[in-house]
C-alpha cells in the first residue's frame, strides 16, 4: 500500500546492496552495448585531396544519413558525398536506446507548451514520418530488429494514475489498471499504465547506422570517414569545406553535426551536451523471463519529470536482455563533449539500483554493458533548423534525446530549404523559429542545476511546478514531456 505521500526512484539508492551493486556491475563493459558488435562495418577511407559534389553531408549520424538517402531518392544523379569525424554513428546515434517515435516536439505536453498553434499538425507530420520510415526500413530490407509494438508509460506514484488515464484517451491508447499493467510487464512498482499501440517503434540503434549507410552506398552517396571539417566558407556560388587533408567545393551543404560544436557559430549557444546513461543486462534465464513477463516487445518509461527508460531487446544468438537507463541528466560546467564522461560510474551504480528495486525478482542479474553518450540538447528541446550563405547551407540540431525518428523527418525539412522552393515543411513555425539560447557560464551551469532541482521537487510534490518551472514554461525554456 503506498502512502500519501509521494515516494520517488530515490528510495532504491539504500534498497539494494553495495555489494549486490558491484557484483552486477563487474566485468561490465563500459561501452554501447548496441556498438559492440561483430556486424560493425569496417571504416571508409579518410579523404585525402580535393573533390567537388553537388551536396555534402557533414555528420555521420542520423540525420547525416538521412539526408543522404532521401536526396539520393529524390534526385538519383545528384553526387552527394558524406564526411564523418570519427566512424558512423559512433556517437548518439550508436548509444542511444533505441525507441523510434513518432513525436517530432518531445511530447504532446512540450509541443503544446511551445508551439500550440501548429502542436496538432506537427502530431499528424510525426505520425506521418514514423509510417514512412517503416515503409523505408521495409522497402529497402533493413536489418535494424524494427518492432512497431508501442511502449507503455506507466505511473509509479498514486497522483499519476490519472495521467495514465488522460493519456489513454487519445486514439491508439489503452489503459491498463494497477493489476492490468503487472501482466503486461511485472513490477511492484507499476500502479497503472497507458499503452500507446503505434507512436513507438524499437530499433537496434547501431543496426540502424549500419543499414542506412548501406542504403545509401547503394544509391551512389560517397562516405569519408575520419575525416573532420574544420572550416567553412562561401566562395562564389559555391560552398568549399576544408578537412584536416583535403577540402570539398560543394553546390550546397548540409549540416548535420548533433551536439558537437557548429561549423555555424552563432548556434554554439543554443546547444549544451547532457549525458544520459543506460545498462544492458545478460541474457536472462527462462525464469528470470517469466518472472518479468514482458511478452510484448513494448518500449516502457515511468511518468517522472527524471524519468527511467527501459525497454527489451533480442540479442544475435535469440537470448532476451532488458536496457535501463535514464534518470540522471549531467551537465557539465563549461559545456564541452568529452570522451570521458561517458562513464559515470555513479550514476551506472544508481541504475542498477534502481533497477533492483523496479524488480526484485531479477535480483540475480548481472549487466554486460554500462555507457554513457552526450544529448544534443536545446532550450525547447526539439529541433530547430536554419538556412544560410545565401541559401547553400542548412543547419538541424537539438533533437534532445528523441531523435530516431524525428531526424528523417528533420533530414527531409533540410532538403527542402535547399531547394528554395517554399514547402509545408519550410513554412512551419517549428522550422522558421529558433529556440532560446543558454546563457554563458557560470549562468548556464547554475540554470540547469536549478531546473533540476525543481524538477525533483516536483516529483516529490504529486507533479505541481513550482512559479520557477511555471515561468520557465512562460519564457520557452521549460520541460513537460
Amino acid at each position: 500500500m503506498r502512502t500519501s505521500n509521494p515516494i520517488t526512484f530515490d528510495r532504491y539508492e539504500q534498497a539494494a546492496s553495495s555489494e549486490q551493486i558491484t557484483t552486477a556491475l563487474t566485468g561490465a563493459k563500459r561501452t554501447s552495448y548496441w556498438l559492440d558488435n561483430a556486424q560493425r562495418p569496417e571504416p571508409n577511407p579518410a579523404l585525402n585531396g580535393s573533390i567537388s559534389t553537388d551536396l555534402l553531408i557533414v555528420g555521420g549520424g542520423y540525420t547525416g544519413l538521412w539526408t543522404a538517402l532521401q536526396a539520393k531518392e529524390q534526385s538519383p544523379e545528384r553526387r552527394v558525398v558524406l564526411i564523418e569525424g570519427q566512424r558512423l554513428g559512433w556517437a548518439a546515434s550508436g548509444r542511444n536506446g533505441g525507441f523510434c517515435e513518432a513525436s517530432l516536439v518531445h511530447g504532446e505536453a512540450n509541443g503544446e507548451n511551445h508551439l500550440p498553434k501548429e502542436n496538432a499538425l506537427l502530431t499528424k507530420l510525426g505520425n506521418q514520418n514514423l509510417d514512412e520510415f517503416e515503409a523505408t526500413v521495409q522497402r529497402y530490407s533493413m536489418d535494424v530488429d524494427f518492432i512497431r509494438q508501442g511502449a507503455l508509460s506507466v505511473a509509479t506514484e498514486e497522483h499519476q494514475v490519472a495521467w495514465a488515464a488522460e493519456e489513454a484517451e487519445a486514439p491508439n491508447v489503452e489503459y491498463f489498471d494497477e493489476h492490468q499493467v503487472k501482466t503486461v510487464i511485472n513490477s511492484p512498482d507499476f500502479l497503472a499504465g497507458a499503452l500507446d499501440h503505434r507512436s513507438t517503434a524499437l530499433v537496434h540503434p547501431a543496426k540502424l547506422v549500419w543499414e542506412l549507410a548501406r542504403v545509401c552506398q547503394e544509391l551512389g552517396v560517397e562516405f569519408y570517414e575520419h575525416t573532420q571539417a574544420v572550416e567553412l566558407s562561401e566562395v562564389g556560388d559555391k560552398i568549399t569545406v576544408l578537412t584536416p587533408n583535403g577540402q570539398i567545393v560543394a553546390d550546397r551543404v548540409a549540416l548535420a553535426t548533433n551536439v558537437f560544436p557548429s561549423l555555424l557559430k552563432r548556434h554554439r549557444a543554443r546547444i549544451v551536451p547532457v549525458y544520459d546513461y543506460a545498462l544492458m543486462t545478460e541474457p536472462l534465464t527462462a525464469a528470470q523471463r517469466e518472472a518479468i513477463g514482458w511478452d510484448r516487445l513494448v518500449g516502457l518509461a515511468d511518468m517522472n519529470n527524471r524519468f527511467h527508460y527501459s525497454r527489451p531487446t533480442i540479442d544475435q544468438h535469440g537470448n532476451f536482455r532488458i536496457l535501463y537507463g535514464g534518470y540522471d541528466a549531467v551537465y557539465h560546467f563549461g559545456g564541452k563533449v568529452r570522451s570521458s564522461y561517458d562513464e559515470n560510474q555513479q550514476t551506472f551504480e544508481k541504475l542498477a539500483a534502481h533497477f533492483f528495486g523496479s524488480f526484485p525478482q531479477l535480483a540475480d542479474v548481472k549487466f554486460s554493458h554500462a555507457w554513457g553518450g552526450a544529448i544534443d540538447t536545446c532550450s525547447r528541446f526539439f529541433s530547430f533548423f536554419d538556412l544560410t550563405h545565401s541559401g547553400k547551407v542548412a543547419y538541424c540540431a537539438g533533437f534532445t534525446g528523441l531523435g530516431v525518428g524525428a531526424t528523417r523527418f528533420g533530414a527531409k525539412v533540410m532538403l527542402d530549404l535547399l531547394s528554395g522552393k517554399k514547402t509545408q515543411l519550410t513554412e512551419l513555425e517549428l522550422v522558421r523559429t529558433k529556440p532560446i539560447p543558454f546563457p554563458p557560464e557560470p549562468a548556464a551551469w547554475v540554470g540547469v542545476k536549478v531546473m533540476t532541482d525543481h524538477l525533483i521537487k516536483a516529483d516529490h510534490q504529486q507533479g505541481n511546478r513550482s512559479v520557477f518551472l511555471r515561468l520557465m514554461d512562460k519564457i520557452g525554456m521549460g520541460f513537460d514531456s
